[in-house]
């Protein structure tokens, strides 16, 4: 099993293992926070010396999901580089790895607050948000201003003492774990997350998307039953 698929505003979407999300309709791949050039970041401003190969193994990630699904756009939710001189300065191997990747399809960097300028000089078109239908994409979820798909959270949940990339799906919020290499995590009931997604469904990543309900009452999903819950319809 590859992803969970679900319905949200119109949308048929599935939530990949990888923690990326498929529109399959449209042939859309989309994802979040890529941190792309995150330790060339952090040794910059004085942090810990990483290995420099986070940048490859996240486009490596990505570059499977597009050999496997063939979109016609990709996604960026923002967040793509560490920060904007990390996507000013790429090195020439993360350059032609993106230009190899966009090759004969579309992409889209949103802005994100690590890269509010949105990268400059890489393939395809930059945006601050941009709606799929009903659905506003955009970096971070607004409390009270959705339907929207997001990331910036990184979610994640832990599962059976693994901490796992989690995606969080709510009536009016669907956000998606961090996709890049080296990027931390917010627990997926932390209280900032749980004012975004009260109820609905946490999709966690591994072999398989593991379902688990995230309850505000006792009345949104019954997984032993199958009921399906689906987003803004009551």
């Amino acid at each position: 099993m590859t992803g969970w698929r679900f319905d949200f505003h119109g949308l048929r979407l599935e939530a990949r293992v990888s923690g990326a999300l498929w529109w399959p309709e449209g042939r859309w791949l989309l994802v979040a926070d890529l941190h792309l050039g995150k330790s060339e970041r952090m040794a910059r401003r004085g942090g810990p010396l990483l290995p420099p190969y986070e940048s490859i193994a996240t486009l490596d990630r990505l570059g499977q999901e597009v050999a496997a699904l063939d979109p016609l756009r990709i996604v960026s939710l923002g967040d793509g580089f560490d920060d904007d001189l990390a996507g000013r300065q790429a090195d020439p191997i993360i350059r032609h790895a993106l230009g190899r990747l966009a090759h004969g399809r579309d992409w889209l960097w949103l802005c994100g607050n690590h890269d509010p300028s949105c990268p400059e000089g890489h393939p395809g078109e930059a945006e601050a948000v941009f709606h799929l239908g009903a659905v506003l994409l955009r970096h971070e979820a607004v409390s009270g201003d959705g339907p929207d798909i997001s990331g910036h959270f990184h979610p994640v949940l832990r599962l059976a003492g693994e901490r796992k990339r989690t995606f969080l799906v709510g009536d009016q919020h669907l956000i998606l774990p961090a996709f890049g290499a080296y990027t931390g995590g917010l627990p997926y009931d932390d209280p900032a997350l749980r004012r975004l997604v009260p109820e609905g469904l946490a999709l966690a990543c591994g072999r398989q998307i593991h379902a688990l309900p995230i309850r505000g009452d006792a009345s949104g999903w019954n997984t032993k039953k199958g009921r399906q819950w689906r987003p803004g319809l009551r």
